[in-house]
């Protein structure tokens, strides 16, 4: 049984904070950001196919687990992770890590989760919190997000945990089983590096990576076009949800992605790194203004309103500065 106690640290993105919180409690100390860039965290994808509530899917981030993957493996730390196909298992395996004191990673969806702020609990089928004990029958609870640990009941976690849609989570839970001191962060970050510029270039079909930037451009544009006025503005609101409130705030995937950056040039010395984390953030604010922009339509705002054509060129002015930015990096000697 570990007799290390837990510590909760406050983090920008769930996943990356999740990720960082755990390897902190093994001894390993690596910021949000750096655990976010060497997991390759960053991506784009735009599935009109795949609805959610009836509304087309928009992701700014990569699918649900892979960053933990991918920095326990760039590190040399073994791990393992388990989904299940019934509650009671679920809830036992994860007693049972807990009797360990080793805490635990979970994936769930928000809209089960008491303890956020009402305004906050949508059906998100892709939240990461940790749990890192028991105490008087309820789970202790250390969510990246919120600045202080809280608790929650069994039967919420259960639904949180076993929530229906897209992606459905299955139980879903992760832990660190073992740690290794031969770690090459130089390498570990140039293979994250590496990993985000291929998903972000290559994929070939239009729904995923940069490509998918100028796809979901084209849809906002015919959007007043080919739905009606409440329809356009649900879809539109939808891809704003998902760029400001799901994890970050204001496109804040690429400011995290800039401070790994800058953190990575620091580290390993290197000025151009520096030089990509200012132009990614000052990207980034492309991103908010973007946002900003599509809120002022959703709202009506008379004073300083674009249509959807200008939100479309702005979406278009990112995703080629993106390009651009991603073309360069690709090409970076080691």
């Amino acid at each position: 049984m570990s007799n290390t106690p837990y510590v909760h640290h406050q983090h920008a993105h769930c996943e990356s904070g999740v990720t960082s919180n755990l390897l902190a409690h093994e001894g390993i100390n690596i910021s949000e950001p750096m655990a976010f860039g060497i997991g390759a965290g960053l991506f784009f994808g735009h599935l009109p196919m795949l609805k959610v509530s009836g509304i087309p899917g928009t992701t700014y981030r990569t699918w649900p687990g892979a960053i933990f993957k991918r920095v326990a493996q760039r590190l040399n730390v073994t791990i393992h992770s388990e989904r299940f196909n019934s509650p009671d298992k679920a809830m036992q395996a994860l007693d049972a890590v807990l009797a360990t004191g080793k805490p635990v990673g979970i994936l769930g969806s928000v809209f089960y989760l008491p303890y956020l702020p009402e305004a906050f609990r949508f059906h998100f089928n892709a939240h990461n919190l940790v749990s890192y004990g028991k105490q008087d029958g309820e789970y202790l609870i250390s969510d990246p997000i919120m600045e202080d640990v809280t608790r929650i009941a069994p039967a919420d976690l259960i639904k949180s945990r076993f929530a229906k849609g897209v992606p459905e989570p299955k139980g879903f839970m992760y832990y660190v089983t073992s740690t290794s001191r031969d770690m090459d962060m130089a390498k570990a970050i140039q293979q994250g590096i590496r990993q985000t510029c291929f998903f972000m270039l290559s994929p070939p079909l239009p729904w995923f990576g940069n490509k998918a930037i100028f796809l979901l451009a084209n849809r906002i544009s015919e959007y007043p076009k080919k739905l009606e006025p409440r329809k356009a503005a649900l879809y539109l609101g939808n891809v704003v949800r998902m760029q400001e409130e799901i994890g970050t705030g204001g496109a804040g995937f690429r400011y995290i992605y800039a401070a790994f950056l800058q953190e990575a040039g620091q580290l390993l010395k290197r000025d151009d790194l520096l030089d990509f984390s200012a132009r990614l953030t000052a990207i980034g604010d492309d991103w908010r203004h973007f946002a900003y922009s599509a809120a002022r339509i959703l709202k009506a705002r008379q004073s300083d309103i674009v249509s959807y054509d200008e939100l479309s060129d702005l979406l278009r002015k990112c995703g080629a500065e993106e390009k651009e930015l991603f073309q360069k990096l690709r090409k970076l000697k080691w």
